[in-house]
């Protein structure tokens, strides 16, 4: 097979006194995600599915939350880790698309730093991340802004030569 397609799903739940961290980039909100590493929910729902496309298990197997190294890490060198996993196995990014969902802040400003990060990161074109926010409509956890939650979708392709 020359495709593999993956999904992943994270959801964080929203407290005081911690920086909100999607994608990669820090937005200026009175509450932040809480989790082991810096909570970055999106992030983390692309790398699940990254890893799922290749059947290599989620994150919580790489990246324990009951080990102390990745106690506050940057989401973002976690992601890297993951994407050399999926070189290593021959394996190159085709396209992300994922979603956020959370009724504030209103991400729309922040949805081309994100994508420009990811990119980065991944050391691909930011034609290959789509990003999308939405909210919940003010129903369930996410919408009554208790927690902030992340669908990502990524198609891998053989590399040439592999």
């Amino acid at each position: 097979m020359q495709i593999r397609i993956g999904n992943g799903y994270d959801l964080h739940k929203l407290v005081s006194d911690r920086p909100l961290i999607l994608g990669g980039v820090e937005l200026e909100h009175e509450l932040g995600l809480l989790g082991h590493s810096d909570a970055d929910a999106l992030t983390h729902a692309i790398m699940d599915a990254l890893l799922g496309a290749l059947a290599l298990g989620d994150i919580g197997h790489y990246f324990p939350p009951s080990d102390p190294q990745w106690q506050g890490a940057d989401s973002q060198m976690l992601l890297g880790k993951v994407h050399e996993l999926i070189q290593a196995r021959g394996w190159a990014i085709g396209n992300i698309d994922a979603v956020v969902i959370a009724e504030r802040p209103k991400l729309k400003p922040h949805i081309d730093p994100m994508r420009n990060r990811l990119a980065a990161t991944l050391g691909i074109d930011r034609g290959q991340i789509s990003l999308k926010a939405t909210t919940n409509e003010k129903q369930d956890a996410v919408g009554q802004e208790k927690a902030i939650a992340a669908y990502a979708v990524a198609l891998l392709v053989k590399s040439p030569g592999s």
